[in-house]
C-alpha cells in the first residue's frame, strides 16, 4: 500500500519493458497512461477514467519488436497495484456488471472480485490492429490483468460494426463493473466489516 486508503503501486521490470503503475481505487482524478501505443493508452484512459480511479501508468517496451511485451505487463503490473490496493477485500460488494454502449457497439462485463483470476469472453473484433495496438492483445490485456488483479471476468461485445467501437465499449463496460465490484458497502452494516464469502475469505 501507499498512501491513505486504498491505494497502491506496482512494477514490473524484465528485460523487454519497464512498467510502473499508482492507482487509487477511491478517488477519481486524474488518469495518466504513457505506453507508446496511441490506442492503448485511450483504452487505459477510460477504463481508469469511468471506473473512478486516479491512474498513472507508465511503459517503457520493446516496440520495435511489437506491442505484445508492452501490453502484457501494464496488465500484469496493473492487477497487481489494483489487487494490492483492494486489501483484504473486506466490505466490498464483491459483484459488479454493466452495459456500456458507444454508437452501434453496446459490451457487457460482469466481474467477481472473487480472489480467482479467470477470464472469458467474446469480442469478436476484425480488424489486425487499432491504430498501433493488436486486436488479438485486447483479450490477452483483460485475461492478464484479471490474472494478477484476482478477478473474475467475463466481456462481451453484443453488438458494433466498427472495431473501435467494439474495443472502447468493451473496456469501459469492465470499468462500470469494476467500479460497482469494488464500491464499500455503508459503514454502518454488519457487511461492510466482514469479507464477501460463505468462505470467508477471498
Amino acid at each position: 500500500m501507499s498512501g491513505g486508503g486504498r491505494s497502491a503501486e506496482a512494477s514490473r521490470q524484465t528485460g523487454e519493458t519497464r512498467v510502473r503503475v499508482r492507482v487509487d481505487l477511491d478517488a477519481a482524478g486524474d488518469v495518466r497512461p504513457r505506453t507508446g501505443i496511441g490506442f492503448f493508452d485511450h483504452m487505459i484512459h477510460a477504463l481508469g477514467f469511468h471506473a473512478g480511479w486516479t491512474l498513472d501508468v507508465s511503459c517503457e517496451g520493446d516496440l520495435e519488436v511489437d506491442d505484445h511485451h508492452s501490453v502484457e505487463d501494464v496488465a500484469l503490473a496493473l492487477g497487481a497495484a489494483v489487487d494490492q490496493a483492494l486489501g483484504g477485500r473486506e466490505g466490498i460488494a464483491r459483484f459488479g456488471w454493466a452495459y456500456a454502449p458507444l454508437d452501434e457497439a453496446l459490451a457487457r462485463a460482469v466481474a467477481d472480485a472473487s480472489g480467482r483470476p479467470s477470464f472469458d469472453g467474446g469480442l469478436s473484433l476484425r480488424r489486425d490492429r487499432i491504430g498501433a495496438l493488436s486486436c488479438e492483445m485486447i483479450p490477452h490485456f483483460f485475461r492478464s490483468f484479471a490474472r494478477t488483479a484476482k478477478l473474475t471476468l467475463h466481456v462481451d461485445v453484443l453488438r458494433g460494426a466498427n472495431d473501435h467501437h467494439r474495443a472502447e465499449a468493451a473496456f469501459k463496460a469492465v470499468a462500470l463493473a469494476l467500479r460497482d465490484a469494488f464500491a464499500l458497502r455503508d459503514a454502518s452494516t454488519k457487511a461492510a466489516r466482514r469479507v464477501p464469502s460463505t468462505k470467508g475469505v477471498l
